[in-house]
């Protein structure tokens, strides 16, 4: 047993660049877990920048000096930031409040619908498994008005948070930019030499990464915007912020788009009954799942490591618990990080260890 564990150790860690991305992963992922919160707008200006340094390339490929791509650049990144925070984060707001505040009668609606399916089906549902299902909606109702009120409680601190996060963003974004050489030759100094394994790691993932996030970022555009013009065009109640939800459970695969249908079902049901227009927008709905899955994310993701459900679903429990929304995010990028370690390190440590044999 002890010479198999000796051998595997001298397989995996006997190579020094194998070790020093051993460290460097530790490192940066000491700092995200422990530091996460405070360096939460630098975090996420480096990676707003890695987004937008690709556009910066494209204008500078056409002959366009560095400094006024990443002007232009930056005054593009501006003009949404603003939409976001004057135009779609009011209008969302607006829409959950009014949303919130139908919640009760909605509820009462449902409560009459389930103590009459005991004398439709008397066979399927009994009139004990209708209290026992309204005592638990009345219990999750109680639970998220609590964190509600919370919620309101710490809402100044979130605001003023939010407030310096606005103000600092755009600055780092910029810099970042605007420095990147000058950043990079300055981390670069501090590494070690021994970063062969490393440097084919950050190769595979700026391959990789870059283009998921993208696509990513696309596709939330995409059918959140297509689902906004369907749901308005069908008159459905709440459209931008239904539009505005399915848009993001793009991010977390397979799970979002089966979370997201509860509340658009449910609001067309209590918005019009059994009705044709209840299942024109469930079709439409369906179908904008159906090309996002089968169309626009093979268009968008033609490029990208294939990996298997059950590996991106792991992904996103283990970091979407430790980072949360962003781990969630991040959880197909950083799984192709572990895969790309896994396949460069011991394909290093064998070529090593032949030559030596």
């Amino acid at each position: 047993m002890a010479h198999v564990i000796e051998r595997w150790f001298k397989k995996y860690f006997s190579d020094p660049e194998g070790i020093i991305l051993a460290v460097l992963l530790i490192l940066g992922f000491t700092v995200v877990i422990f530091f996460g919160d405070m360096l939460a707008p630098v975090l996420a200006s480096v990676v707003i920048a890695y987004l937008l340094e690709g556009i910066v390339r494209a204008l500078e490929s056409r002959q366009v000096p560095r400094m006024a791509a990443v002007i232009v650049v930056f005054s593009l990144f501006l003009a949404f930031l603003l939409f976001l925070v004057l135009g779609l984060v009011p209008l969302l707001s607006k829409q959950l409040a009014q949303l919130m505040q139908e919640v009760p009668a909605m509820v009462g609606e449902g409560q009459k619908a389930l103590l009459r399916l005991p004398e439709s089906y008397p066979d399927f549902i009994s009139p004990s498994q209708v209290t026992e299902i309204m005592s638990a909606i009345r219990s999750g109702l109680t639970e998220l008005g609590q964190s509600a009120l919370s919620f309101s409680l710490a809402s100044l601190s979130t605001i003023f948070s939010l407030a310096v996060y606005l103000v600092l963003l755009p600055v780092l974004v910029f810099f970042f930019m605007k420095d990147k050489k000058m950043i990079i030759d300055w981390v670069t100094r501090y590494m070690p030499k021994e970063r062969g394994v490393a440097l084919i790691v950050w190769r595979e993932m700026d391959r990789q990464i870059g283009n998921y996030v993208r696509g990513k970022l696309a596709e939330i555009m995409i059918v959140g915007i297509t689902s906004y013009i369907v749901f308005a065009l069908m008159g459905l109640n709440y459209a931008s912020l239904l539009a505005a939800l399915v848009g993001l459970s793009v991010v977390v695969p397979y799970i979002g788009a089966v979370v997201v249908t509860v509340p658009v079902l449910l609001i067309g049901y209590f918005q019009w009954g059994w009705s044709e227009s209840f299942a024109y927008i469930t079709i439409a709905y369906f179908v904008i799942q159906a090309l996002d899955g089968n169309v626009l994310v093979p268009w968008l993701f033609s490029e990208a490591v294939n990996l298997h459900p059950i590996a991106i679903i792991i992904a996103i429990l283990i970091f979407g618990g430790i980072w949360g929304f962003w781990g969630i995010f991040f959880a197909i990028p950083l799984a192709t990080l572990v895969k790309a370690v896994l396949d460069a390190w011991p394909k290093l440590s064998d070529e090593r260890m032949e030559s030596t044999a």
